[in-house]
């Protein structure tokens, strides 16, 4: 039995189960999804086979090697610095020719390789022969099939892995035919670039030379630094210059056309079709969905139900665990010594604070459930199509839609995802109006006021109006950035369309789950940590009796009150809520665990639910603190003000500088006040107080 370590890439398009393998392969829960940008960086795991230690690791999905976005750059660095021991280049079999482009590349590399046609199944729907002898002869490798949903075939897949692995057979030495005149060039380049050791270990000689004539800026910085950079430079404008007036076009578009070519005879000999055009189940889902007229009204009807169907649902659920925190609460103060402070601080402090968060996890159970299905099926890449059109009039990138919709789950990963977006002003633009997205940790605070101050009927309504806000303020804002910091044109949007697929039950759960645990986490850690802060805060210096008193007299109490003036105009002039706002700094959710505590402080019904609490809360003058405007402005500025710290580090490492972080912060508040203050004292002038 061998001990040995098998580093082992796995390289594929979006959407051609790379991850699924990955997962399959490792018990890993990494997310799936059907857009480019969710695998932002590669991911890796180790696990043992037949003696061997693999080490996975799953690259970006990429549709080429030719460095446009950062996931390509992070795909293509890996397979050359790090050298894999072998590269599973991971194939929808239904979708040969776009996934064999990768391909061609990646034989270029000479490289220990590996092609997993996978989505057999439904491939072996769609055609009527498929000839894997032959198409591996044209492509100068072996080719296992799989169908990675039902784990079929990977079994075989880690065999071929050892086996190229002990044998270490010969590199392919098939290469792409581009013409006589271009392999001259080609040649020439190849000879200048093997008299520099460096260059000539490193990389190999022909796809090297193949990337400097197509002028890729990375490869070019990396390349033209040694030893013979001069001539290399010479030979390399000579080429060019030769090749483009002999062809008088674009030497990647050149080369890409030759690709392409090659993987259509190499398809047309080995595959035979039932019929060259077929009208999938698909196609004629699209005639509806991503139709021009109605495309986007279905969108926003099907965004409206998620709302509706999370509400309805998640309403006796929440009422089964509020009903737990009562009887925790009630335990607590039966066994606990009266009065004193401990009781204080688990009862209130701890049991109010963070079970006031955990009423919420049915809502974001059923949310995510929703927006899973949706995004799992393949709907969610239609939407960013829908959108595209619109955001090209705006002046953002078409891909500028996937971050943002994936702001609807967590701001973090979705300003990671616009890696995928190749202009810089682009990627800027979007990750600055990102925030705005309402994420998942907003809603438990949504829906705590809704749930207090709004009917049922109108709950769902009121949650989509706010998520609506959201979007129609990052546009505006997406709108004035290109317009007056970052001009110039929007480049082009291209991307693949899924096949629909009914989701795997348990990959839909996976994700769900993977979702709540991370809220859970956050009350189990964060929102736990500012509970007892916020407790202590409301508790000392303790220097009165009377606990309304000591609450306006505790730290918590001169911070709030310090702050509050600011949001007077806004309708929520209460040091609570302001020291609540602050809290929210840490994570959204903490605004609710800080009204938790604080509200609970100097109330003796601790097992009461927050929501009474809040609905029954005066002002220092015995006026209702809060009315149906005053919450929708409150809630409108938990939307769009300051984004929490997990995000603000996030932009800081994306961008690469702390400026575009503070920017964020102090933008983002200056904002959040602008439509509160307008929708409140707009509320008051139309009567709506």
């Amino acid at each position: 039995m061998s001990n040995k370590t098998i580093t082992v890439a796995l390289a594929g398009n979006p959407n051609s189960g790379k991850t699924t393998i990955f997962n399959s392969l490792t018990g890993s829960r990494k997310r799936i999804g059907n857009y480019p940008g969710v695998t932002v960086e590669k991911e890796q795991a180790v696990f043992k086979y037949k003696g061997y230690q693999i080490k996975l690791v799953d690259l970006p999905g990429i549709y080429s090697l030719t460095a446009h976005s950062i996931d390509e750059i992070v795909a293509r660095n890996f397979i050359i610095d790090e050298k894999p021991d072998v590269v599973v280049n991971i194939i929808d079999a239904s979708n040969l020719e776009r996934n064999l482009y990768l391909t061609t590349q990646l034989m270029e590399l000479n490289l220990s390789l590996i092609l997993a046609f996978n989505m057999y199944d439904l491939a072996q729907r769609e055609v009527d022969v498929m000839d894997l002898d032959k198409l591996s002869q044209l492509m100068g490798t072996v080719i296992i099939t799989t169908t990675a949903n039902k784990k079929k075939g990977l079994n075989e897949l880690l065999d071929e892995v050892i086996r190229v692995f002990k044998e270490k057979p010969a590199c392919n030495d098939y290469t792409i035919t581009y013409g006589s005149k271009i392999q001259e060039e080609i040649e020439k380049i190849e000879e200048v670039i093997r008299k520099d050791d460096r260059l000539a270990k490193r990389y190999s000689s022909r796809w090297l030379a193949i990337k400097l004539l197509e002028g890729d800026d990375d490869v070019s910085k990396k390349a033209i630094n040694g030893s013979c950079s001069n001539e290399l430079v010479a030979v390399i404008a000579k080429s060019v210059k030769r090749l483009k007036v002999m062809f008088g076009d674009d030497l990647e578009a050149i080369f890409a056309d030759k690709r392409y070519g090659y993987i259509s005879g190499a398809c047309s000999e080995a595959v035979v079709r039932s019929y060259e055009l077929r009208h999938t189940t698909s196609d004629q889902i699209d005639k509806l969905l991503i139709n021009r007229v109605v495309g986007l009204p279905i969108f926003l009807v099907l965004m409206w139900s998620v709302f509706k169907f999370t509400f309805v649902l998640s309403e006796p659920l929440v009422a089964l665990i509020e009903n737990g925190q009562n009887f925790l609460a009630n335990l607590a103060v039966k066994f606990l010594p009266v009065g004193g402070a401990i009781q204080s601080l688990v009862v209130d402090g701890i049991i109010g604070g963070v079970g006031s968060v955990l009423v919420f996890v049915p809502i974001i159970f059923l949310l995510f459930l929703a927006m899973g299905f949706l995004e799992y099926s393949g709907y969610m890449a239609r939407a960013a199509f829908i959108m595209d059109g619109f955001m090209h009039k705006l002046g953002l990138h078409g891909r500028s839609v996937i971050p943002m919709l994936l702001g609807f789950g967590c701001n973090v990963p979705a300003i990671m995802a616009t890696r995928t977006i190749n202009d810089k002003r682009d990627r800027l633009v979007t990750i600055l109006v990102n925030p705005f997205m309402s994420c998942g940790a907003r809603l438990p605070v949504y829906t705590l006021f809704i749930a207090a101050f709004f009917s049922q009927e109108a709950a769902g309504n009121v949650l989509f109006s706010l998520y609506l806000i959201g979007i129609v303020v990052a546009i505006i804002m997406a709108k004035i950035f290109r317009n007056y910091m970052f001009r110039g044109e929007a480049n082009a949007f291209v991307m693949e369309l899924p096949p629909y697929r009914l989701p795997a039950l348990k990959g839909l759960l996976i994700h769900v789950w993977d979702m709540v645990s991370a809220y859970l986490k956050k009350a189990g850690t964060i929102i736990f940590v500012a509970c007892v802060a916020i407790w202590f805060l409301s508790n000392f210096p303790h220097n009165h009796d009377i606990k309304s008193k000591q609450l306006e007299q505790s730290y918590a109490g001169k911070i709030g009150k310090a702050i509050t003036p600011v949001f007077e105009p806004l309708g929520f002039a209460d040091w609570r809520t302001s020291v609540a706002l602050i809290g929210g700094f840490g994570a959204k959710e903490v605004i609710i665990a800080t009204l938790g505590t604080v509200h609970s402080v100097g109330d003796n019904e601790s097992g009461e639910a927050l929501r009474v609490k809040l609905q029954n809360a005066i002002d220092q003058e015995g006026r209702k603190l809060f009315t149906k405007l005053s919450v929708y402005s409150l809630m409108v500025f938990i939307l769009l003000y300051m984004p929490c710290a997990a995000v603000i580090a996030v932009i800081k490492r994306e961008t690469g500088s702390w400026r575009w972080s503070i920017f964020a912060v102090f933008y983002t508040t200056v904002v959040a006040w602008m439509f509160s203050f307008i929708i409140y004292q707009g509320g008051l002038l139309l009567g709506l107080g």
